[in-house]
C-alpha cells in the first residue's frame, strides 16, 4: 500500500494484549509522521479487517488465539502479487508485516518470514529501534539489516536449504536465481550481508539509484515481495550460505 509523501505512515496493530496494543500505540501516535489506523486482538480478526488490509506496515504477533501470527500473515498476504508492480520500485502491492516476539531465535518467527514477512522485532526493543524499524521497512529499504534478522537466516540456513529440496517448486527458484546477472548476484548477497542500498552503491562503486534498479530487478527475478523475501530465496537456494 503506497501513502503520500506527506502523510503519515499507516501502521496496524495485532496483539492479544490490550496493555501491549496501548503501549505501542501511545509510542506510534507519539510521531508526527506515523499513525496507528487499526487494532486487532487476533489474527483472524486481522485478517477480517479491511483497515488492517489497507494499512501500510503491520505489527503482528507471534503467538496469539483463534490465528497466530503466522497464519494470519498468510492470509493477509496470500492474495497479494508476489512482486512489485513496478520491477524498480520496491513497493509490494499489499502491507509489510513486521513480527512481533519475545524470543531471539523463534522457531515460528521463520516461518513467518517465509510467509511473506518483512522482517521481525523482539517486543523489549528500545523505542527508537521499534520505531526505527516501521519506517524503515515502509521505505523497503535494508529490512535485512538488524543483526537479530541475519543471526535468524544464518541460523535458519540448513533448514532452508533443505525445504528447498524437498520442495516442487525449488527448481524455478533455482532457475531464477541463474537468471540473475553477476552485478545482480553481487547486489542480492550484500542485500544478504545487510547492507542498505547507500552502503551497497559504497561497496560497488555505483550510484544509489543504480543500486535501487539493480534491488528492482532482483526481487522482479525472484518474483519476492521485498528484500527479506529475497534474501530467504537467496539462503534456499545456496547463493548465500552462514
Amino acid at each position: 500500500m503506497s501513502t503520500p509523501a506527506d502523510s503519515p505512515i499507516r501502521v496496524a496493530l495485532v496483539d492479544d494484549q490490550q496493555l501491549v496494543r496501548s503501549g505501542l500505540a501511545m509510542l506510534i501516535n507519539s510521531q508526527p509522521d506515523l499513525e496507528v489506523v487499526a487494532e486487532a486482538d487476533n489474527g483472524r480478526a486481522a485478517v477480517a479487517s479491511n483497515a488492517v488490509r489497507s494499512a501500510d506496515v503491520v505489527l503482528m504477533d507471534v503467538r496469539m488465539p483463534e490465528m497466530d501470527g503466522i497464519a494470519a500473515t498468510r492470509a493477509l498476504l496470500g492474495e497479494q502479487p508476489s512482486s512489485p508492480t513496478d520491477p524498480e520500485s520496491e513497493r509490494p502491492a499489499g502491507p509489510r508485516i513486521v513480527v512481533l516476539t519475545t524470543f531471539d531465535l523463534d522457531e515460528y518467527v521463520m516461518e513467518a518470514i517465509e510467509a511473506g514477512a518483512s522482517g521481525f522485532l523482539l517486543k523489549d526493543a528500545p523505542p527508537e529501534v521499534l520505531l526505527g524499524a516501521v519506517r524503515t521497512v515502509h521505505r523497503g529499504d535494508a529490512v535485512i539489516a538488524p543483526s537479530t534478522t541475519r543471526r535468524l537466516l544464518d541460523h535458519m540456513a540448513p533448514r532452508l536449504r533443505q525445504s528447498n529440496a524437498q520442495d516442487a517448486g525449488s527448481q524455478s527458484e533455482r532457475a531464477a536465481v541463474e537468471s540473475l546477472t553477476p552485478r545482480e548476484r553481487e547486489v542480492l548477497v550484500l542485500m544478504a550481508r545487510g547492507d542498505s542500498n547507500q552502503e551497497i552503491a559504497a561497496e560497488l562503486f555505483l550510484s544509489e539509484a543504480t543500486v535501487k534498479t539493480h534491488v528492482g530487478r532482483v526481487l522482479a527475478k525472484l518474483a519476492a515481495r521485498d528484500r527479506v523475501q529475497a534474501v530467504v530465496t537467496a539462503y534456499r537456494s545456496g547463493l548465500v550460505t552462514p
